[in-house]
C-alpha cells in the first residue's frame, strides 16, 4: 500500500511477491530474511510503479512522506533509481554470473566460500565475477542512455 496506492493492486502485489520469493529463495542464502523480502516487495512495487509511468511521483510522495531519512531528496531520488537499475541489471545476466555477484558482492562471500557453495572452479567463479561486472556496466550505460 505504500507504494502503490491501490488495495487490489497491493493485494495482487502480495501473491506475485510470494510467488517470486518461492522461486528466489532457493537460488541465494539469505541470513536475514525479513531485510530479503523487504527488498524484493519493495523492488517489485517499483518495477511495477514504473512500467506505468507513475515511478517519479509515486517516489516523491514517498520521499515527502519520509522526512526522516538524511540527504536531499534529489540524492536519495537518485540512489533509489540507481539501486533500482542495479536490480533490473543484475536479473538480466545468465544465472552463473547473476549468484556469483550475489554471493560476492551482496552476501560478502569470499572465492572459495562462493566455489564452496555453487560447486564452480575457483576459474570460474573468478571469470563469472569478472564477466558479470562487465555485463552490468554495459547494461546500465545503455539504460541510461535510453532513459535520456
Amino acid at each position: 500500500m505504500k507504494y502503490l496506492k491501490n488495495e487490489e493492486e497491493a493485494k495482487d502485489a502480495v501473491q506475485q511477491v510470494f510467488e517470486k520469493s518461492i522461486k528466489e529463495l532457493g537460488k541465494y542464502k539469505v541470513d536475514y530474511f525479513k531485510s530479503w523480502i523487504y527488498m524484493v516487495a519493495k523492488n517489485h512495487c517499483l518495477m511495477k510503479l514504473r512500467h506505468k509511468g507513475r515511478y517519479s511521483v509515486e517516489i516523491n510522495d514517498q520521499l515527502l512522506a519520509a522526512p526522516d531519512e538524511p540527504g536531499n531528496k534529489a540524492d536519495h531520488l537518485k540512489k533509489e533509481q540507481a539501486l533500482t537499475d542495479m536490480e533490473w541489471a543484475l536479473q538480466q545476466l545468465n544465472r552463473e554470473q547473476q549468484l556469483c555477484l550475489t554471493l560476492f558482492y551482496l552476501q560478502k562471500k569470499s572465492y572459495q566460500d562462493i566455489t564452496t557453495e555453487t560447486g564452480f572452479s575457483l576459474l570460474q567463479v573468478k571469470s563469472f565475477i569478472q564477466n558479470g561486472k562487465r555485463n552490468l556496466k554495459i547494461m546500465l550505460e545503455r539504460r541510461q542512455q535510453h532513459e535520456q
